[in-house]
């Protein structure tokens, strides 16, 4: 008698431990009509008939599925969904869900009765109340492409993921220009923190939105309290945009909150698209407590980083796309995750609705009216070989530790250039490459030479004679 297939095998397993858990009927319409196809390491590809067929089991049945592959093949296991070709047309193939919709276990607050007259300490009234976490399951750490861009970050996150509040990095405060993959990261943490503890209350809210709360809760007798108690009885506190929290109520209500999570052993996350440093109309006791943990940059991804990023997403749209293209946008759009899957989700929809084959020549013209012409781009390598020039000085005399009136004046001014003329260039960044300065040094340069254009007639001229250098005007 011939042995069956692996994968056949497997699914064969996982058939018979579905059928125990769930109803016959459903289990006859569901999983009968699945077909495994093949089995690669850890990973199982099963056909189905239909993409609103893998949508069910998606929503329906993930956690039985995840939980039964995990039983029968590993912790690590994975599942790929083909949908069965229509006519001629090649199969669909999508990965399957990494994680459920995380849910938040009712907390009980203590508030205050609108008739109430207690003492400072004393909260009559119990609530009971259902938290929201606001997790978005596709961020999460299975749908991230890791690259030296975020590396030291995911790094951190899966460490808190392990043991919230209790390593070195709490606050984690994740900083860096738009569309970097802040959020994600973030979110993709607490999604992990709820797989492994399910019973923590976990919350994710943006800056400007914990301060409206605030600015609500002031408009109303006694709600403060209620709006700090609910905070004060989160596990893990999430907030995105921590730059936009910006009032001298709200930043106060916020360092009594903070306070006390973080004694109490809590997890803090934080996001910006600023270091610490760099936050403007912060109280300065809040500030050193965003310190206190570990701060960690996202920068730009590289090449690398990007073209995995394009397969990655393209595969779990069930899309097949040419390398040709994949490579073509991966070299031609360089600023960050977000504007890259934008580019890439519209070419997908130009193609599904127009009946478009995906190719170089379309992601060129798609390209060239979502990003724009393409031009030369603006680099700190750039900037300090034209201020070497204007000076007429080396490379390393600009980053040696020369003291020199002009040497110095030159090293501000590229720091200044950097800062004003890169977008998504942080201090520490341009520290790094201009001669190993920490960024309170480029701070102080950036303000030196602000300060000398606007009273100095000589030194304006060099500002403005390297900047058209950089920026050459049409005429």
């Amino acid at each position: 008698m011939l042995e069956q297939p692996k994968h056949i095998d497997v699914w064969s397993n996982c058939l018979r431990i579905i059928e125990q858990i769930i109803d016959p009927q459903k289990y006859n319409t569901w999983f009968k009509p699945i077909v495994p196809i093949s089995l690669q390491g850890m990973t199982l590809t099963i056909e189905v008939p239909s993409d609103f067929f893998r949508e069910y089991l998606e929503g329906a049945f993930l956690d039985v599925l995840k939980k039964t592959l995990q039983r029968v093949i590993g912790k690590d296991a994975k599942l790929v969904y083909m949908v069965k070709p229509v006519r001629v047309q090649p199969p669909m193939v999508f990965p399957a869900a990494h994680s459920n919709t995380p849910v938040n276990r009712t907390v009980s607050i203590n508030t205050y009765q609108p008739s109430a007259n207690p003492g400072p300490f004393v909260f009559p009234g119990i609530q009971r109340v259902n938290i929201n976490p606001r997790l978005n399951p596709v961020y999460c750490f299975g749908n991230m492409v890791i690259g030296e861009c975020n590396k030291m970050g995911i790094t951190a996150g899966t460490n808190i993921a392990i043991a919230p509040g209790k390593t070195p990095f709490n606050p984690l405060f994740l900083f860096g220009g738009p569309g970097l993959g802040k959020t994600h990261l973030a979110q993709a943490i607490g999604i992990a923190i709820k797989e492994k503890f399910p019973e923590l209350v976990v919350l994710y809210v943006t800056g400007n939105e914990f301060k409206t709360q605030y600015m609500d809760a002031m408009g109303v007798k006694n709600q403060l309290v209620d709006f700090l108690a609910y905070y004060m009885k989160i596990d893990v506190l999430i907030v995105d945009d921590i730059q936009d929290l910006i009032g001298k109520g709200s930043q106060n209500a916020f360092f009594n909150i903070f306070n006390h999570l973080h004694q109490s052993g809590k997890q803090l996350i934080f996001t910006s698209d600023r270091a610490p440093v760099e936050l403007q109309n912060f109280e300065e006791r809040l500030l050193s407590r965003f310190k206190w943990g570990l701060s960690v940059e996202l920068s730009k991804p590289d090449y690398a980083t990007r073209l995995e990023m394009l397969k990655s997403r393209s595969f779990r749209e069930g899309v097949r796309i040419g390398d040709d293209v994949l490579e073509y946008l991966a070299g031609r759009i360089k600023a960050n995750f977000r504007e890259l899957e934008g580019t890439l989700m519209t070419i997908i929809a130009q193609s599904t609705y127009l009946h478009r084959e995906i190719t170089v020549e379309l992601a060129q013209k798609i390209t060239e009216k979502i990003v724009g012409e393409e031009q030369n781009e603006i680099t700190i390598e750039k900037i300090v070989d034209t201020v070497c020039e204007y000076f007429n000085i080396t490379k390393d005399t600009l980053l040696s530790k020369s003291r020199k009136r002009q040497t110095v004046q030159a090293r501000q001014i590229a720091m200044f250039m950097c800062r004003s003329l890169i977008s998504n260039c942080s201090l520490s960044t341009i520290g790094s490459e201009l001669g190993g300065k920490d960024h309170a040094t480029v701070l102080h340069a950036c303000t030196t030479v602000s300060d000398l254009r606007d009273t100095d007639k000589i030194f304006r001229q060099y500002v403005s004679d390297i900047e058209k250098m950089l920026v050459p005007v049409d005429r």
